[in-house]
């Protein structure tokens, strides 16, 4: 009954649903190509053994589950893979990191008889969704067709937990639909069997993030544009930024130049639609700044460089001295701290990172990271590590340990996941 009324409240949205696309369109135009698979219509290779489906809504998911992919793609190198995105920069990260090595179809909007034709059309022997992307169809569908799916690197937060629990009856059918869940922590876990889940049908593995491989061509960019910029210059990156962040960014940076005339700020929105509106903003202010995708090289005379092109923060990251990750300092609930630690970076953040709540408390706890509450106190704490490079350098030992420490989550998945692939054979 549940699924009937959410199925019907659905349907009723679909017009304001086909009219966000078309916004979204207007502003990143990406939004409207292959827009017919969203709603369901799907072709697939005609594959010689059913394929693992991995859904992952955006770059952090797919960022995420990346090692996953590589290691099965070299283990099982018979069994197809089609990773499906909500998001146009999430395709882009698999076409970048993947190539035609795995198959991308958007996933569709959560009407039943999409969702219907996508499970029949595609025949997955698994699926693997990424992180907390629960949608009753989808679920549904699966389940009607005997597919095993397997939540992984699941975490819920307080706030989504609550909002879950509104309603108890459609979150309780989805979790009795899913195989297993493989949660990152305890309060996890938790929070999952206050909800509903069975906890036989749930592990605690860690976070699947802590195990990222570590391209050395980033370190290999990371020298060159050193060279390029001064191997001596200080470096703060500001990562995955979000609307107003910039600015408060671009305001701290021009009170710091005064006692440090040789800082560089490396600016990284998150989403591309937002590259020019950044760009703007370094305009208005008096600074010497070039953008990536005018292939500019970053010399001496640089002060603010705008990295305006997917798939290119790591070597920038690996290249910094400080990190700053965005979505913290407005309320979006932070981005992943784990990305600059594992590479030695010492790691700043804003008071809004309930996304990764533990992980910041954590890593706060191990010395590798500073949480601050506004914009002064984010100068105040860039000043302290630019005055002081052994302290500096001691955080980003620190939180590279807290990174090698909880390892492991990754082959615990793998264990789960390729447990029902041999079933399936």
């Amino acid at each position: 009954m549940a699924r009937f009324f959410y199925n019907l409240i659905l349907h009723l949205l679909l017009p304001a649903i086909l009219f966000k696309l078309w916004l979204r369109a207007r502003k990143a135009p990406a939004y409207a190509h292959r827009w017919t698979e969203r709603l369901g219509k799907v072709h697939f290779p005609a594959y010689d053994q059913s394929p693992i489906w991995i859904h992952a809504v955006s770059v952090g998911e797919v960022q995420a589950i990346a090692t996953f992919v590589k290691d099965c793609l070299r283990e099982h190198p018979s069994t197809p893979i089609v990773i499906t995105t909500m998001t146009p920069t999430g395709a882009e990260r698999v076409q970048a990191l993947f190539g035609d090595q795995v198959t991308h179809r958007y996933c569709p909007y959560d009407f039943p008889w999409a969702m219907r034709h996508f499970v029949q059309a595609l025949k997955p022997q698994l699926c693997l969704i990424v992180e907390t992307e629960l949608w009753p169809n989808l679920l549904h569908a699966c389940q009607v067709s005997m597919i095993p799916v397997i939540l992984a690197n699941a975490r819920l937060s307080e706030r989504s937990a609550k909002g879950y629990a509104k309603f108890k009856g459609l979150t309780q059918s989805m979790l009795d639909r899913i195989t297993h869940i493989a949660v990152q922590n305890h309060d996890d876990a938790e929070r999952f069997a206050k909800l509903g889940a069975h906890p036989d049908r749930m592990s605690i593995i860690g976070s699947i993030k802590f195990d990222v491989d570590i391209d050395p061509e980033w370190s290999h960019k990371a020298t060159q544009y050193k060279q390029a910029w001064g191997t001596e210059r200080p470096v703060i990156l500001a990562a995955s930024t979000h609307d107003d962040e910039e600015a408060q960014l671009l305001g701290t940076f021009e009170s710091l130049r005064p006692r440090y005339p040789d800082l560089l700020l490396l600016i990284a929105p998150r989403h591309p639609e937002r590259f020019n509106a950044c760009a703007e903003l370094c305009e208005h202010t008096a600074l010497k700044w070039r953008r990536l995708s005018e292939h500019s090289l970053i010399d001496a005379s640089t002060q603010v460089f705008l990295i305006d092109r997917l798939g290119e923060l790591m070597p920038f990251c690996s290249a910094a001295d400080i990190v700053f990750v965005g979505g913290s300092l407005v309320e979006r609930g932070g981005h992943n701290p784990l990305e600059p630690a594992m590479l030695g970076k010492p790691v700043i953040i804003g008071p809004h990172t309930f996304n990764f709540a533990l992980i910041t408390k954590e890593l706060a706890n191990q010395g590798g990271l500073v949480q601050v509450p506004d914009q002064s106190a984010l100068g105040k704490a860039l000043e302290h590590w630019l005055d002081n490079k052994h302290q500096q350098l001691h955080a980003g030992q620190q939180a590279r340990a807290y990174v090698e420490q909880h390892q492991g989550a990754l082959d615990k998945l793998k264990t789960l996941a390729y447990a029902y692939l041999s079933s399936n054979a």
